[in-house]
């Protein structure tokens, strides 16, 4: 007989920290048990627990534009199998749709039940594969222009049947990507996580009897969703319009806009993408359901971090998505570098909030990490896949400055070390850091740029290369400057140096060095409002140079490093008349 439920303050909220404990445990499980670099660095992958129903009732400190979009994983699986879902088994899936989000991001989700055969819930784990096949290494150039090319496509299907691998399905799988024993690998972490997660939820079970978990999966849905309602409720009603861009689709298209009108109306909010891109050719296409996840993201950003995102957090938030828009690609479309569509996303709906939010957004930062997928292919026949994940900027706080070299709003992902790309041998790093004066000037200064210069040490490789905020620029607020733009530059400093484009697919020969550089973070507020100590700190570590204090900030530093009081007066005076 199932304890009593206990509905109690304190019981919830130890409850609320257990189940949330439980999802980041699920998330270090992985951690450290993952093979590639893409998941064990730079941190690509997220996890969450769910209801016996799919409503997702905590998620991992992990990256927000994956976990958003559990709902329709769910839906697809309970569509597919809820009616024999069985202990021991785990559900697989990529197929954007049908749950998924892009190929490489494969969603394990396994159905957790009591001794006595009830189901309590599911955990669920999702990880951005070092590849999946497809034409180019990586599983994402910019350039494929139908999911065909991208990679094997998986809907819903029973990897594990009552605990019993289907080991002819895996060897599908492996058969069809470059790097197969780091994709087993890291499934391997994903089904660990799972089992942890699963392990956990019935410890809480047996705590709390299955209706008090039952009870308390209610409470906290309800906790999420008065909380949001309640911040919503204390803004102003109306309508709040923004638009925002990404240079292009990759292959010759005019810039791609990207529109949204947000409505309040009482402890309600309506985002309204009506006026956005059409699909593209290329695979700057999102899922419908991604587009709501990086929407979540943005909203939870700016309303506040202690609001707990689960089911209960989207119940106030209602959609107008366009079918067969960049933002709801419809098949066969590629959607393979969707990931830039999300960052946009974040920053169109960040900017129609800035108003609202005064107080909270921020400048608009390097808009998403730059990918750099390298292939190689040995003359025995064997591929190898790496990836540079490279983070750029925050732009500038409403009351500080942007933050230098971390993961923007929704990715929560990690620069990969210089060591971990050398150790193949097949690359060498020769610079690694940050440039001056490329963060967007503002009484708070945008985050700077980072640039990353790669020489190639196999004979041949090739490049894929995602990255935008070339011509369109990190947007400043408050009467900040925009960011500074981002660069793919082939052998800098020689005769042959020559700019890339922004998203492409590049051979490149041993001997041959490549510099990817970041776009810098927007700014905040006047730039001629900046502390002058502040400014004199930025020339003395680097950040900002002595012309570009002047420049951008009114700023006089003397030859002997110290601000020429007098003279910076003056200057300020005159921009102001």
């Amino acid at each position: 007989m199932s304890p009593r439920p206990i509905r109690d303050a304190a019981t919830f909220e130890v409850y609320r920290n257990a189940v949330t404990g439980l999802a980041d445990e699920m998330a270090i499980t992985i951690l450290r048990t993952a093979h590639s670099q893409i998941v064990a660095s730079s941190m690509d992958f997220s996890a969450a627990l769910c209801d016996a129903s799919g409503r997702v009732i905590a998620q991992a400190n992990t990256c927000p534009v994956h976990l958003g979009s559990i709902p329709e994983a769910m839906s697809a699986v309970l569509t597919a199998f809820g009616d024999s879902v069985r202990p021991g088994d785990v559900y697989l899936l990529n197929d954007p749709d049908l749950g998924g989000m892009h190929l490489p991001d494969i969603f394990a989700i396994a159905p957790v039940f009591t001794s006595g055969q009830e189901l309590l819930g599911y955990s669920v784990t999702v990880v951005n594969h070092v590849d999946v096949g497809g034409w180019a290494a990586g599983s994402m150039a910019v350039q494929s222009t139908s999911i065909f090319a991208e990679g094997v496509q998986i809907p819903p299907s029973r990897l594990c049947d009552a605990g019993t691998l289907n080991e002819t399905f895996l060897a599908l799988i492996l058969r069809n990507v470059r790097e197969p024993d780091l994709l087993r690998g890291d499934l391997d972490a994903q089904l660990a996580a799972c089992h942890a997660g699963g392990e956990g939820l019935k410890a809480l079970a047996g705590r709390h009897g299955t209706d008090g978990l039952a009870a308390l999966n209610e409470q906290l849905l309800a906790h999420s969703e008065t909380l949001l309602r309640a911040a919503l409720a204390n803004a102003p009603d109306g309508s709040y319009a923004f638009e925002d861009f990404i240079d292009d689709d990759g292959m010759g298209s005019p810039p791609i806009p990207f529109r949204v009108t947000i409505t309040i109306a009482g402890d309600t909010l309506h985002l309204d993408f009506t006026g956005s891109s059409p699909q593209v050719a290329s695979a700057l296409n999102a899922t419908e359901s991604f587009t709501r996840s990086a929407s979540y993201a943005a909203i939870q950003g700016a309303l506040g971090s202690d609001i707990p995102a689960n089911s209960g957090f989207y119940r106030p938030l209602t959609f107008t998505i366009p079918r067969a828009s960049i933002l709801n690609g419809r098949r066969p479309s590629a959607r393979g570098a969707r990931g830039l569509v999300a960052y946009r996303i974040i920053d169109t709906v960040l900017g129609a909030l800035a108003p609202v939010f005064p107080d909270r957004v921020p400048a608009a930062g390097d808009g998403g990490p730059d990918s750099v997928a390298i292939g190689i292919t040995g003359e025995d026949g064997t591929t190898n896949v790496l990836w540079d994940i490279l983070c750029g900027a925050w732009g500038a706080r409403p009351d500080r400055d942007g933050v230098d070299g971390v993961s923007p709003l929704g990715a929560n992902l990690a620069n990969v070390p210089v060591e971990e790309l050398e150790r193949s041998g097949h690359v060498r790093i020769d610079g690694y850091g940050y440039l001056p004066d490329t963060g967007g000037p503002g009484r708070w200064r945008g985050g700077l740029s980072t640039f990353r210069d790669m020489t190639v040490l196999a004979p041949a490789v090739s490049v894929q290369i995602r990255s935008d905020r070339r011509t369109h620029l990190p947007y400043g607020l408050g009467g900040g400057a925009q960011g500074t733009p981002s660069s793919n530059i082939l052998n800098p400093g020689t005769p042959r140096e020559r700019t890339l484009p922004a998203k492409v697919v590049q051979p490149l020969a041993a001997g041959e060095r490549h510099r990817h550089v970041t776009a810098g973070g927007g700014g905040h507020g006047d730039p001629f409002a900046r502390d002058p100590d502040r400014v004199l700190r930025d020339v003395l570590d680097g950040k900002v140079t002595v012309s570009g204090a002047i420049r951008d900030y009114g700023v006089v530093i003397t030859p002997d490093g110290a601000i020429d009081t007098a003279a910076t007066r003056r200057r300020r005076a005159a921009r102001r008349r």
